[in-house]
C-alpha cells in the first residue's frame, strides 16, 4: 500500500459525504492561514525527528511498532467524521464496524455467546473485566501471578479489591500448586490469568487453572492483552506444532469468564485499541445506567450501556475493520505476521545459545527474547547488571550502526533459579529484552544478532 496515493482519497471521503448536505459558512474564529500553518507544520516535524525508529528491524527494543497502512488510511478517513462509539447517535457507521470486529475477536477465542467492546487501553479492558469480578463476588478478592501486569494490582487498589500475588515457576507462569492452596482459603473469588506476560512473553497454563478454579466456583479473566493473537496459531495443529507452541492453553481460553486483548499490540492498529470480552452476555447488567440524552436510535444495547467508558474514538473501529478486511484474524491472514516475530525468537534464542558473548536468560514462549551479556569473570548479578546497561546505552548511542534493545528488572530468587552459579551480590539484575513482534525480524536477524553480540564483546 501507497499511503502518498490512499490518503488523499482519504480526505475526499469525507469532503464528498459533506456536499450532500449543501454549502455554509466556516467560522472565522477557527480558520488559520496556510503560511502561518506551513511555519507551525514545520516545527513540528521537526519535533518529531526525536523518536526512535519502531517501524525498523533494528528497533528490537520495546512492544511497540507502527501500525498497517490500512489502518493508518481507516483511522484518518473516519477521523474526518470525527464519530463517537458510546452511543449509535454518535457514528452508527463505526458502531457497527465494532460490533463486527467484536464477534470477529470472540470467535477466535471459541466464545459462542458474548457480550463486549473496544476500549482506549487494555488497561482499561482489565479494569472492566476486574470490576465485573467484583460485582459478579462481593467481598472476594483477586488472584494474579507475581508475573502479570501491574495493571492488575493498581486496579484492585481502585476497586477496593484485595490482591494476591501467587508465585511464578522457573518458567515465570503461575504455580498451580500455589494457586490451590490460596483458592482453598476461600478468599479469591477471580484468578486472572496471563497468556503472554509483557516481561518474558510466559503463557499461564490457562487450561489447568480453569479447571482447578471451576472445582472452588471462582471466576477466571484470561489477560491476553499481549500475547492474544497467538490463539490463531495454536489453533491450527500444524502451525503451532511448527512454531513450538502449545495449544492447551489458548484453547482453554473458550471456557473462561473474561479476556482482554489488544489490537494495538499485535492487531497492527494505533494507539489506543484494546477490547474486553465476556462470556456471558447478562453481565451487562453491571453496567446499566441511565442518560437523559442518549441511547435513542437503536433498540440494542448501545457499546456505552456495557462500558465503563463514555466517549471513545469511532475512528479505532473503522482502522480495525479496515485491516481485518485485508488480513482476516485466521493462521493464514494476521497470524502469518505473528508466525515471523515467532520463527525468529526461535532463531535467536538457538544463535544466543550457541554465542560465547551472549546468554540466554529464558526460552522464548511467544515472540520476548530475553538474554544477557556473558561475563568474562565469575557470573553474578551485578555484573550482568552493568553489563546489559552498558550494551543498551551502546546500542542506541552509536549514529552510524544503532541497535534499540530494552532492559528487564529480575529479582535475585528469579535470576538464581535460572542461573544457579550466579552470585547474588544485589537484589536483583537488569536483562536484554527484545521484542520481536515485527516479522520483519526474521530475515533482518543475522545482522540483528552480530550487532548485539559485537557490542556484549566490547567491553570496557
Amino acid at each position: 500500500m501507497d499511503l502518498r496515493y490512499w490518503l488523499p482519497r482519504a480526505a475526499e471521503v469525507a469532503e464528498r459525504w459533506g456536499e450532500r448536505f449543501g454549502p455554509f459558512r466556516p467560522h472565522p474564529s477557527h480558520q488559520v492561514d496556510d503560511a502561518d500553518f506551513a511555519v507551525a507544520f514545520e516545527r513540528f516535524a521537526k519535533r518529531l525527528e526525536h523518536n526512535y525508529p519502531f517501524f525498523h528491524p533494528r528497533y528490537a527494543g520495546q512492544m511497540v511498532k507502527p501500525p498497517h497502512p490500512a489502518a493508518v488510511v481507516g483511522y484518518l478517513t473516519a477521523m474526518r467524521f470525527n464519530p463517537n462509539n458510546h452511543a449509535y447517535e454518535g457514528g452508527p457507521a463505526t458502531n457497527d464496524m465494532e460490533r463486527e470486529c467484536v464477534a470477529a475477536l470472540a470467535a477466535v477465542f471459541g466464545l459462542p455467546r458474548h457480550v463486549g467492546h473496544l476500549t482506549s487501553s487494555g488497561t482499561i479492558a482489565n479494569l472492566e473485566a476486574l470490576y465485573v469480578a467484583r460485582q459478579s463476588h462481593p467481598g472476594r478478592g483477586v488472584a494474579y501471578s507475581a508475573q502479570a501486569h501491574y495493571t492488575h494490582s493498581r486496579m484492585c487498589h481502585v476497586l477496593g479489591l484485595q490482591g494476591h500475588a501467587v508465585p511464578a515457576d522457573t518458567a515465570g507462569r503461575m504455580d498451580v500448586g500455589a494457586l490451590e492452596e490460596l483458592l482453598a482459603t476461600g478468599r479469591v473469588g477471580t484468578v486472572v490469568v496471563t497468556a503472554g506476560t509483557t516481561g518474558l512473553g510466559a503463557v499461564d497454563p490457562v487450561h489447568e487453572v480453569l479447571a482447578l478454579a471451576r472445582r472452588h466456583g471462582v471466576r477466571v479473566h484470561v489477560d491476553a492483552a499481549y500475547g492474544g493473537f497467538f490463539a490463531l496459531l495454536a489453533a491450527d495443529d500444524a502451525q503451532a506444532d511448527a512454531l513450538e507452541l502449545d495449544p492447551a492453553p489458548w484453547r482453554a481460553i473458550a471456557g473462561c469468564d473474561s479476556v482482554t486483548v489488544d489490537p494495538h499490540k499485535h492487531g497492527l492498529q494505533p494507539y489506543g485499541c484494546g477490547a474486553v470480552l465476556f462470556a456471558d452476555p447478562a453481565i451487562g447488567r453491571h453496567f446499566a445506567h441511565d442518560s437523559p440524552y442518549t441511547y435513542f436510535t437503536d433498540a440494542e444495547l448501545h457499546l456505552g450501556e456495557i462500558s465503563l467508558e463514555c466517549s471513545r474514538a469511532g475512528a479505532s473501529a473503522a482502522a480495525l475493520w479496515l485491516t481485518l478486511q485485508l488480513l482476516p484474524l485466521t493462521a493464514q491472514g494476521l497470524g502469518a505476521v505473528l508466525a515471523g516475530g515467532r520463527r525468529a525468537a526461535l532463531a535467536w534464542s538457538r544463535l544466543v545459545d550457541d554465542s560465547p558473548q551472549l546468554t540466554l536468560h529464558q526460552r522464548p514462549q511467544l515472540d520476548i527474547v530475553t538474554y544477557f551479556p556473558t561475563p568474562e569473570g565469575p557470573l553474578s548479578m551485578s555484573a550482568v547488571d552493568a553489563a546489559s546497561e552498558r550494551v543498551l546505552r551502546q546500542g542506541m548511542a552509536d549514529e552510524h550502526d544503532p541497535v534499540y534493545l530494552s532492559l528487564l528488572r529480575v529479582d535475585a530468587a528469579d535470576f538464581t533459579r535460572r542461573h544457579p552459579g550466579a552470585g547474588a551480590d544485589a537484589d536483583g539484575a537488569r536483562v536484554l529484552r527484545s521484542v520481536l513482534m515485527k516479522p520483519e525480524a526474521e530475515e533482518y536477524l543475522p545482522r540483528l544478532h552480530t550487532r548485539v553480540a559485537t557490542l556484549a564483546a566490547d567491553r570496557p
